[in-house]
């Protein structure tokens, strides 16, 4: 029989743990990542950044992300070793940069003609399989991949004007390590140096110029102040850049929080595909500091039929290789019977 006095002792032995348990609620700690970009600071402000902030402002004090440029904890080559050992918790780069131990390797960043426009990338990896094929191979090195989306195309400034192929041979570029090693069949010298150092060692002659990006970042980042021409040919319409997360980092994130970093970077891609659409255009027709050089399309064929014989060698490599290469074949086959504006005439 339940008495007063031993229902007022049963309350009294439950009270203190009631009233511990808000305790253990408030003095639980933000969880804490560490996330480096690729980019440099001026270029991290527009695709790395914004993620960053919607993280931090969405995630209501519970997950709170740090942000780091290229190179500032580790090199840029280093970054998927350093993502395994969780000396860093994020990253956002291209699987090429950061020197990944995948057969994905040459396909981030700038593989040859894979891409005409920005929007391709997504479509690769959503409606053509890409995605699937990304997930399970980082699985396999203990990497958790989240995203990937396109940015700018791979075109040339220099300090020395482009009107011919001829012109490519003996040019020190700064560029992507699979883009080099195709552009040096013309003769192309790629460096391989420090992002940040790049616009001096245009200033300085160890450089000629980038083969890096689009004219968007050419301004951005201030390349466009030691360079002074701009070719608007280029050797892919889109960088493949990934989300990358430590397995286990990911793992222990709860299901909401992962669904705000989600969010964020749907997000970012969004912002993203107007800047550089928008800015592409914008600098090629009112920029100043870039004047624009055009190699006539009939010659630069000889570039593209280079990449398809690139595109052969790459794909004898391995069965991941050549699934991804018959991928960049049916969609590019799609593209070219669709016409424009999925091609560009």
């Amino acid at each position: 029989m339940t008495t007063r006095r031993s229902f007022l002792r049963g309350a009294a032995a439950a009270a203190p743990a009631a009233l511990a348990a808000p305790a253990v609620v408030r003095a639980q700690s933000a969880i804490k990542w560490r996330w480096q970009t690729y980019a440099g600071a001026a270029l991290g402000e527009h695709v790395t950044k914004p993620i960053v902030d919607y993280i931090n402002n969405a995630s209501n004090g519970e997950l709170e992300v740090e942000l780091f440029y290229a190179d500032q904890i580790v090199p840029t080559g280093e970054l998927f070793q350093a993502l395994q050992r969780g000396t860093i918790d994020a990253v956002h780069s291209d699987d090429d940069s950061m020197a990944s131990p995948t057969p994905l390797r040459q396909f981030g960043g700038y593989f040859p003609f894979a891409t005409k426009h920005i929007l391709d990338v997504p479509v690769l990896f959503n409606q053509y399989g890409l995605k699937e094929i990304w997930e399970e191979e980082y699985a396999k090195v203990g990497v958790k991949w989240l995203s990937a989306a396109g940015q700018d195309p791979c075109n040339f400034n220099t300090k020395k004007e482009i009107t011919s192929v001829a012109d490519l041979d003996g040019l020190k570029l700064y560029t992507f390590p699979t883009a080099g090693r195709f552009l040096a069949q013309f003769g192309v010298v790629p460096m391989n140096i420090p992002y940040e150092d790049a616009e001096v060692a245009v200033q300085t002659g160890e450089l000629d110029g980038m083969a890096w990006s689009g004219i968007t970042e050419d301004y951005t980042v201030g390349w466009a102040n030691v360079t002074d021409y701009f070719l608007t040919n280029n050797i892919s319409g889109a960088w493949i850049g990934s989300y990358f997360v430590n397995e286990k980092r990911w793992a222990d994130l709860p299901e909401h929080l992962k669904a705000v970093v989600m969010s964020a970077i749907e997000a970012g891609h969004t912002y993203r595909n107007q800047w550089y659409w928008g800015g592409e255009a914008k600098l090629r027709a009112t920029g100043d500091q870039l004047e624009l050089r055009t190699v006539p399309a009939a010659e630069w064929a000889e570039v593209e039929n280079a990449a398809k014989a690139f595109w052969e060698e790459i794909a004898q490599e391995g069965e991941i290789q050549q699934k991804i290469v018959n991928i960049f074949k049916e969609y590019n086959s799609v593209i070219n019977q669709a016409g424009p504006p999925y091609t560009n005439g």
